[in-house]
């Protein structure tokens, strides 16, 4: 059986400042940088035959954060790339939003509808993650594999395995960052053996809506 580590990028620059970071390469926080370090404490012991990364530097440095002390080559992998945000990439959330309303509520109503003018549709992107993973399953037979990747990408992956379709993919959690989530790869079917665990990070190394969710509904879902 093939095990596959998805780990979302630690904090970056975009996180921070409530941005749309698609396929903008902005470096990570020193609370990024932080939480870097007790992944690496997380993974010191795990045997890992292979360490995949999307191209963008938050994604690579998360990669040689899980290499640690290994010597191995990392290998960037340009389909394992966030999805393109198009016209509203580096734009702040908020303000893209409140003047692209109709945009907005495809965001969260219906992300799956997602089609920013000059980026990349929701339902490409889930097409495009979905093989680029399956070739790396492919090749990596019967080893343990870290992808170090993004949220959306994770949350396509999450939409396939768990719900079998894109329809499904307003209800998936976003992963937090460094979050660690497992696949099973046998006989062509992915499983997931548990998604979104930060338990490597002390609380104070979480994004504050994660320490809050004790008192939000929406993030116990």
């Amino acid at each position: 059986m093939t095990k596959i580590y998805l780990v979302r990028h630690c904090e970056a620059v975009g996180n921070q400042l409530r941005l749309f970071q698609g396929s903008v390469n902005l470096d990570i926080t020193p609370l990024g940088a932080k939480q870097l370090e007790y992944l690496t404490e997380r993974f010191k012991d795990i045997k890992i035959d292979a360490i995949y990364t999307s191209p963008l530097i938050r994604a690579q440095k998360t990669a040689f954060a899980v290499l640690g002390k290994r010597v191995m080559d990392v290998k960037i992998d340009n389909e394992l790339r966030e999805i393109n945000a198009g016209v509203f990439d580096g734009k702040p959330f908020k303000e893209t939003f409140e003047a692209n309303r109709e945009m907005a509520q495809a965001w969260y109503e219906h992300p799956q509808d997602f089609a920013p003018e000059g980026g990349e549709s929701m339902r490409d992107a889930y097409e495009r993650i979905y093989k680029a993973v399956k070739k790396i399953a492919d090749e990596n037979r019967d080893k343990t594999v870290v992808l170090a990747i993004h949220g959306g990408v994770i949350r396509c992956l999450m939409a396939r395995f768990i719900y079998g379709t894109v329809e499904k993919l307003g209800d998936v959690p976003w992963a937090e960052n460094t979050a660690v989530s497992l696949l099973n790869y046998e006989d062509g079917k992915f499983t997931v053996e548990y998604k979104n665990d930060t338990t490597h990070l002390p609380e104070e190394y979480l994004p504050v809506r994660n320490r809050l969710s004790s008192f939000m509904t929406k993030d116990n879902e």
